[in-house]
């Protein structure tokens, strides 16, 4: 019986070793779909966060043209506020006579919007460009070459930047006989 009995533990201890490294191995895979899961979970929490970051960055930038929009449509409202005292002023010095102050305030004016950014329209001798005048009159040209200028400036046209706040009133060279 005492054989039977080693045979027994033999092969129970086989057993415990085989055991064992089935324990093992299935540990080692348990581990392993473990670290495949939290790579794949790190990669989700990677891609999510790049994905916050662009999104952050992108509302960052919108938020800047946002404020440039919002700048230039409150000096644009407030040029155009200013500008009907500004042209009577323009006007009065074209018939003289204008007391020193009014003069002063007209440069003041004048160095305002300069420092605001905003740029004079129309000049006599200028090509006509419909984007920044509006014709009101037309008058002979004296050759082929001033054809389509500006032969007179009724009311000054502003821009600041590409945006057009008011456009030249002007009066434009046309030429009776072109070839």
């Amino acid at each position: 019986m005492d054989e039977e009995r080693d045979d027994i533990t033999i092969e129970s201890g086989d057993s415990e070793g085989t055991s064992a490294e089935g324990q093992a191995e299935n540990k080692i895979a348990k581990m392993r779909e473990d670290l495949s899961a939290c790579r794949k979970e790190k990669q989700e929490y990677m891609d999510g966060w790049q994905r916050a970051k662009a999104d952050y960055v992108n509302l960052l930038k919108r938020f800047e043209v946002e404020m440039k929009i919002a700048k230039v449509s409150g000096v644009v409202k407030a040029v155009e506020t200013l500008l009907p005292a500004f042209d009577a002023l323009e006007r009065a010095k074209e018939h003289g006579k204008v007391p020193e102050g009014f003069l002063a305030i007209a440069k003041q004016l004048e160095s305002a919007f300069a420092s605001l950014g905003l740029e004079e329209l129309g000049k006599v001798g200028e090509a006509f460009n419909p984007a920044f005048h509006e014709a009101l009159g037309q008058d002979a040209a004296e050759s082929a070459e001033t054809d389509d200028t500006i032969t007179a400036v009724l009311e000054k046209g502003w821009k600041i930047g590409d945006a057009v706040i008011r456009p030249a009133k002007v009066r434009v060279a046309y030429c009776t006989n072109k070839s």
